[in-house]
């Protein structure tokens, strides 16, 4: 299962990157799309709150259908040796290094990724408070059609159509 909370403001666009291109995040720097989606309902309210899961602004959660090729698997050992991935690139400080005007490794394993075909990556949750198997799914590539099919499960169109519907 993958799911994600959302701010309500923007779940109109539930399959969105656009926040993540404009803020960045640990595996996309600013002006490139990326959607993160947690592999568990417990990680996905601590990924939309920073690691702190006791107190948490109001959110849409949302689950997800994924049918996508072209995904690497970083969430082991034997995963990272085989795409050549150090630990400590993921789990880097990525927004200090980033502010201080550094290319994070994190933004650099991504591209490599990106560059070798990959459209996503299964990583482990990096927020304060994850458990050991917490862990996301990071894509670079999707859309509502195969080989990177991800779409939300809202069958009876309960999400609003768009964000005039907050006001």
């Amino acid at each position: 299962m993958c799911c994600r909370a959302h701010d309500p403001r923007w779940a109109f666009s539930p399959t969105s990157g656009t926040g993540a291109a404009i803020h960045g995040g640990r595996f996309n720097p600013k002006a490139v799309e990326a959607l993160y989606l947690a592999l568990s309902l417990e990680g996905a309210f601590l990924e939309i709150n920073q690691g702190f899961a006791l107190k948490f602004a109001p959110c849409t959660l949302c689950s997800y259908d994924v049918d996508c090729d072209d995904l690497a698997d970083l969430r082991t050992e034997g995963g990272r040796q085989l795409h050549n991935v150090d630990f400590n690139d993921m789990a880097c400080a990525w927004f200090s290094l980033a502010a201080a005007g550094s290319d994070p490794p994190s933004w650099q394993l991504a591209r490599r990724l990106r560059r070798e075909g990959f459209a996503g990556v299964f990583v482990p949750s990096f927020a304060v408070g994850a458990q050991q198997d917490w862990a996301n799914l990071v894509l670079w590539q999707w859309g509502d059609r195969l080989p990177h099919r991800i779409t939300v499960y809202d069958p009876i169109r309960q999400l609003p159509a768009n964000q005039r519907s907050w006001t």
